[in-house]
C-alpha cells in the first residue's frame, strides 16, 4: 500500500521509546502508557497508517494546573500517549536540521546543552560584564503567534507533511478548567513534546538573530524564555532593553514590566559605591548576587558575584520535605520516608549543589530537624540530650539511610 507522506515505521517506534523513558501522565483520553502498550502494535500502527495518509488529527491537550513559584497556578498541556508519539516524530525530524543553525548561547530543550552550562556561563559573563538585563516574556507560551511561527517553521523545511502537523497541534483544542474544550487561537501548551523546539524556532528568530545582528557585544544566555543579556554599562542597558520592547512587539510579544529589571553586578573589581535599585537576579532556579567568600591566598574576604539555589527553591523545597516526612506521623517508619524522599534529595543535589555547594546543601540541615521531631514524636522523648542521642544512634546504625547522610550533613 502506498503512503503519500514519508513517515516510516521505525520514526514511529523511535518516537515511542523516547515517550517511554520520559513516562508522563495520561492525557484527555486518560491513557496511560501501560494501557497503550496492552495493545502497543495496533495503536502504533494507527499512528504511522493516520499520519502517512495525512488524516491523523491531534486530539485536544488535557490541562492540568500546577503551582507557579511566585503564587497562583499555572496551565500544563498534557497530550495523549498517541499524540506525544507523533509530535516526537515531527520533533526527531526537525531536530537535527535545526540544531546546525540554533544560537550558541540558547540551551533549553537541546541535546548535549544543559541548565548547568547556562548557569555556567551566566556566572563568567557576569565576571566580564557589570551590567545586567533579566528579561521576562510575559506569558511566552500562551502568546505564540500562529501565523508568526508558521512563517518562521517555513523558512527551515518545505517539508508539507510537517507543516500540516505543526499547523493541527497549535490549533489544537485545549481543555479548560471546566471540562469544556476550547480551539487555540495562539499559542502553544507547556507539555507538548514539540512545544519547546517551536519555542526555540520563534525566539532564535525574534531574539537570537537580532541580538547577534544588532547587538553582537552583548553576550546572553537563553533558556526557553528565560534570557539574561550582558552589557558594560547602565547606559547601554537601558538602550538596549528599550530596543528590546520594541523588537518582541513585531513578533506579537510583550516583556514584563515589573519582573523584567537591569541589574548592577556588584564585587571586589568595581568600587561603584552608588545606590542601585536591583543588585541580584534570579536565573534557572539559581540566585545570582553579591556573596562574600574567603580568599584562597592571605584568607583575606571578598566580595564575588556568584549564583547559588535561590530563595525560592529552597522555600518549595522545604514544603516538599514537610509534606512527605510529617514528624506528626510516627505510625509511619522512617525507611519508608528515606525511601520516597531520596530519589527527590539526589535530584536536588545534582542540581542545587553544582554552584557555591555549601548554600546548596544547607537546606537538608532543616531535614535533619524534621527527623529529631519525629524521633521526638514517635519515641515521646522529652530531654534535648536524649534526642540528640537517640538520633545519632539511628544514624550511625544506619549512615546510608537518607542520601544526604551519605554527603556528611549528619548535625
Amino acid at each position: 500500500m502506498t503512503k503519500s507522506l514519508p513517515i516510516s515505521k521505525w520514526m514511529v517506534y523511535n518516537s515511542y521509546l523516547k515517550v517511554i523513558a520520559k513516562d508522563g501522565g495520561a492525557g484527555i483520553d486518560r491513557q496511560s502508557i501501560d494501557m497503550f502498550n496492552e495493545n502497543l502494535s495496533d495503536n502504533l500502527y494507527k499512528i504511522w497508517n493516520r499520519m502517512t495518509s495525512g488524516s491523523y488529527f491531534p486530539p485536544p491537550v488535557r490541562t492540568v494546573f500546577i503551582p507557579k513559584k511566585q503564587g497562583g497556578k499555572r496551565p500544563l498541556g498534557i497530550p495523549t500517549v498517541s499524540d506525544r508519539i507523533a509530535q516526537g516524530v515531527v520533533k526527531d525530524f526537525l531536530e537535527p536540521i535545526l540544531e546546525t543553525i540554533f544560537h550558541p548561547g540558547s540551551f533549553g530543550y537541546r541535546p548535549g546543552r544543559s541548565a548547568h552550562d547556562a548557569i555556567k556561563q551566566c556566572q563568567d559573563n557576569c565576571i566580564k560584564y557589570a551590567w545586567v538585563i533579566d528579561v521576562d516574556i510575559k506569558g511566552f507560551f500562551d502568546n505564540i503567534s500562529h501565523d508568526i511561527m508558521l512563517q518562521l517553521l517555513h523558512q527551515h523545511t518545505q517539508e508539507k507533511w510537517v507543516m500540516l502537523y505543526a499547523e493541527r497541534w497549535l490549533k489544537a483544542g485545549v481543555e479548560q478548567e471546566d471540562g469544556s474544550i476550547v480551539a487555540r487561537t495562539k499559542g502553544t501548551p507547556q507539555g507538548g513534546v514539540v512545544s519547546p523546539l517551536f519555542a526555540n524556532i520563534y525566539l532564535h528568530e525574534a531574539f537570537d538573530k537580532w541580538m547577534d545582528e544588532v547587538n553582537p557585544q552583548n553576550p546572553f544566555e537563553r533558556y526557553a524564555d528565560d534570557i539574561v543579556i550582558h552589557c558594560s554599562s547602565k547606559e547601554e542597558a537601558e538602550q538596549l532593553l528599550e530596543k528590546l520592547k520594541a523588537r518582541m512587539q513585531q513578533y506579537e510579544l510583550e516583556l514584563h514590566p515589573e519582573k523584567t529589571k537591569i541589574v548592577y553586578c556588584k564585587n571586589y573589581q568595581r568600587n561603584d559605591n552608588n545606590h542601585h535599585d536591583n543588585n541580584s537576579f534570579t536565573f534557572l532556579s539559581y540566585s545570582f548576587q553579591p556573596r562574600t567568600i574567603k580568599s584562597k591566598f592571605g584568607g583575606k574576604r571578598l566580595l564575588v558575584f556568584s549564583p547559588a539555589i535561590s530563595q525560592m527553591a529552597k522555600t518549595n523545597i522545604k514544603r516538599v520535605l514537610r509534606e512527605i516526612l510529617n514528624p506528626r506521623i510516627s505510625h509511619v517508619k522512617l525507611e519508608k520516608f528515606a525511601a520516597r524522599l531520596n530519589p527527590k534529595i539526589r535530584g536536588w543535589v545534582n542540581y542545587y549543589a553544582k554552584f557555591n555547594r555549601a548554600i546548596g546543601l544547607d537546606m537538608f540541615y532543616y531535614l535533619n530537624e524534621l527527623i529529631r521531631q519525629w524521633i521526638k514524636n514517635t519515641y515521646k522523648i522529652k530531654g534535648r540530650a536524649w534526642l540528640y542521642d537517640k538520633y545519632r544512634t539511628i544514624q550511625s546504625s544506619n549512615p546510608d539511610l537518607f542520601y544526604h547522610w551519605r554527603l556528611g550533613i549528619k548535625a
